[in-house]
């Protein structure tokens, strides 16, 4: 790869002069030598005006006070441009003096134009003037842009009021103005790829119109936009890619010790243990039987045709010829969890680019090296080194890290919302996450994916797939690496701001993607969208059995942008008929304890069909369960009458739990229940969130954890209701 053409600052006027042909509104201005033309030129374009000195070597023109402001005079501004003329370098090179009219707004704006080594060229809109690093209030999104993308990127800000609502007297930023900025700089990252950069800070906001007051281009330093000319495969084709992977007919296991603690031996008793039920081929140099079964010294021996993945845990240095052994036999993908490939180093390099090279020549799929394994639960396919192995349901994982798709498939053991397949991404030599992201999006098996990633190697192809995906499953993400990562150049505040994290979350949430915060909520709004349907809005009502877990998540539905909505009047009529006029009458419902058998699924069936209501969080079952056992645990227990109360506790919980779930698919409308009793009540096996569990919903030990899970499932609502499906 060519060494980068070193940077290369345009003039503030030059750079303005690119920006307006791309569209962006910029200040009128003049360029002039002498302190008379600077008057003349004054006058001209109408007083009062801003003195800038401007060349291509001056680059941070306030820090070096090369800029004077509201010049009302002639007077006024000869003396400046003397002042200023007077402050040249030698370093400076050619300069001159830039006459601009004075643009005068309450609110001043930031955007323009960074290439991430990984993800290609971005665009970013922020708060800008001299506080815009302080305040960090910037979004970045991949170009190029889709018109829609470009309207939504100023709601993402944290400040977004300050931009789409009137602001001390004047009028919201005009949303099909600052969209046209926002596009030019789209068209210019993709079009000029020699343009490293670009900073247009100060974009005053005046009347509601942004006008470009400053700007800094630079050349040649920026990475080259990666080129997108994948063209994503038809499903049929993707399906039958990744069907030896994931549906394999049989498969081989070389290096199938007979010693426990080997990868071969531990991988072949997985398969057994969790009754793979296609043929299975030991390899074992000896010809020794490991648990019980056959082994062959050589794939030579096996059978043509049986078999179609081999699963390799030999040493690096006889892979290539067991690679061609195996697809002799028919085998058309490899799992290989070998390590001393790209990560030994330079020669760990070269053996992984001979391994693709064979693959390719071979026609098959290789996943890792250096991987954990691969599940598909529909199979009952358990080719991994590790454990666990999780129920089956909708969720596809992928990882590139072997750890983290243990413990996503831990907490599928735990809650029992299941996983369809899941595979760890090793090194990714030849098949990455892009791909199985591809693959999960054609699976008819797979609702929602769940993917941690540590970085991208292939941005173009991961911004195609992820946007692919999106458009018809949700995607969740969870990253790791982000203290480590590097910051762009500080030459511009755009490069400065262009974290590798911020322009990774700004990629995501234009794509649709949710990123979450923690491993153990990845896999909760993973199982949110495996169990719910998409709500139909912001507007939600709690439900709760104590008045003070119903602040609490009152004030968790206004921290995540949910609509706590007054309780409709329809509903509070009815709710009077049922109980005692204690109950709280408002949103959050309250019962106040005047419930009987049937009210709460009443309750709930009447909220979660009223048309106002987009969502419920039910929040306290367990309660009279968790009551029950310890009436059950006692000396005096079954006599008193606690049999009888016990049995009707228990079986309530039970109820509520069969009620939220049948009320939610009736309306269609998602109810997530809460309790801390999930972890506290365990050993128990309380029937209210064991019922929840059963009944195909996952139950969240807190009302905010099941807030943010309800937050991740609007978000990816609105993007799909904006969004034109990809065809």
């Amino acid at each position: 790869m060519a060494d980068a053409t070193p940077a290369k600052t345009l003039s503030e006027h030059v750079s303005k002069q690119l920006l307006a042909d791309y569209g962006v509104p910029v200040a009128r201005e003049e360029l002039v030598n002498t302190p008379e033309a600077a008057v003349a030129a004054a006058e001209g374009i109408g007083l009062p005006v801003v003195l800038k000195l401007c060349g291509d070597a001056i680059a941070h023109k306030t820090e070096r006070d090369l800029v004077r402001l509201s010049l009302a005079d002639g007077e006024a501004v000869r003396g400046a441009a003397e002042e200023l003329l007077a402050k040249r370098r030698p370093e400076d090179g050619e300069v001159a003096l830039l006459v601009a009219e004075m643009v005068r707004g309450r609110r001043e704006l930031i955007a323009g134009v960074v290439r991430d080594p990984q993800l290609g060229p971005c665009v970013m809109l922020g708060l800008g003037g001299i506080l815009t690093e302080a305040l960090g209030d910037v979004v970045f999104a991949s170009a190029p842009l889709a018109e829609e993308e470009a309207r939504c990127l100023p709601e993402r800000l944290v400040a977004s009021h300050l931009v789409t609502r009137p602001f001390r007297g004047e009028p919201a930023v005009d949303a099909d103005a600052l969209t046209a900025v926002l596009m030019g700089l789209s068209k210019l990252a993709v079009e000029r790829p020699e343009i490293a950069s670009v900073d247009v800070n100060p974009l005053i906001v005046r009347d509601g119109a942004p006008v470009a007051v400053d700007a800094l281009v630079v050349e040649g330093a920026g990475a080259p936009a990666p080129a997108r000319t994948r063209a994503r495969p038809e499903d049929e084709e993707i399906l039958a890619r990744f069907r030896p992977l994931f549906h394999p007919r049989g498969v081989v296991v070389t290096g199938a010790s007979t010693h426990p603690g080997k990868f071969g031996f531990v991988t072949l008793h997985n398969l057994m243990r969790f009754g793979y039920e296609g043929e299975i081929f030991p390899i074992n140099r000896e010809g020794t039987e490991v648990l019980g079964h056959r082994t062959w010294r050589e794939v030579g021996e096996i059978p043509d045709g049986k078999a179609d993945l081999v699963f390799v845990c030999t040493p690096n240095k006889v892979n290539l010829e067991l690679l061609r052994g195996c697809a002799a036999k028919g085998v058309r993908a490899a799992f290989i969890a070998s390590a001393g490939y790209g990560e030994a180093g330079d020669e760990g390099v070269e053996r992984e680019r001979e391994l693709v090279a064979l693959a390719e020549e071979l026609g098959m799929v290789i996943a890792g090296p250096n991987g954990q394994g691969v599940i598909s639960t529909s199979a009952k396919l358990c080719a991994q080194i590790v454990a666990p192995h999780p129920p089956p349901g909708r969720i596809g994982v992928a990882s590139q890290s072997g750890n983290l798709v243990s413990s996503f498939l831990n907490y599928a053991v735990e809650s029992g919302v299941g996983i369809s397949k899941a595979i760890s991404c090793g090194n990714s030599a030849q098949t990455t996450l892009s791909d199985y992201l591809d693959y999960f999006g054609a699976d008819p098996e797979t609702d929602v994916a769940l993917a941690y990633l540590e970085g991208v190697s292939d941005g173009a192809q991961f911004i195609d797939a992820v946007r692919g995906f999106t458009a018809r499953k949700p995607l969740v993400f969870v990253k790791g690496g982000v203290a480590a990562e590097g910051k762009r150049a500080a030459s511009s505040h755009t490069g400065s701001l262009a974290t590798d994290d911020r322009v990774f979350d700004g990629v995501c949430r234009q794509l649709g993607a949710l990123r979450a915060p923690t491993v153990e909520e990845a896999f909760e709004w993973a199982a949110t969208f495996a169990t719910q349907p998409l709500p139909s809005g912001r507007r939600v009502v709690v439900f709760t059995t104590a008045g003070g877990w119903g602040v609490l998540a009152a004030d968790a539905c206004a921290a995540n942008g949910l609509e706590l909505i007054p309780l409709p009047e329809e509903i509070r009529a009815k709710i009077d008929t049922m109980v005692p006029a204690r109950w709280s009458r408002s949103n959050p419902i309250d019962l106040a304890g005047g419930e009987t058998r049937d009210t709460i699924p009443e309750v709930l069936d009447l909220v979660a069909g009223h048309p106002e209501v987009d969502a419920i969080v039910h929040l306290g079952i367990g309660i009279q369960a968790a009551s029950a056992q310890v009436l059950k645990s006692g000396r005096f227990y079954p006599d008193y009458g606690l049999e009888r109360i016990v049995a009707f506790h228990e079986r309530q919980d039970r109820r509520y739990a069969e009620a939220a779930r049948e009320a939610s698919e009736r309306h269609d409308v998602p109810i997530l229940t809460a309790t801390e009793l999930v972890n506290t009540d365990r050993h128990y096996g309380n029937p209210g969130p064991r019922g929840v569990l059963e009944e195909g919903r996952y139950c969240y030990a807190s009302a905010h954890r099941a807030i943010r899970a309800l937050r991740a499932l609007v978000d990816y609502a609105e993007f799909r209701s904006r969004s034109t499906p990809s065809t």
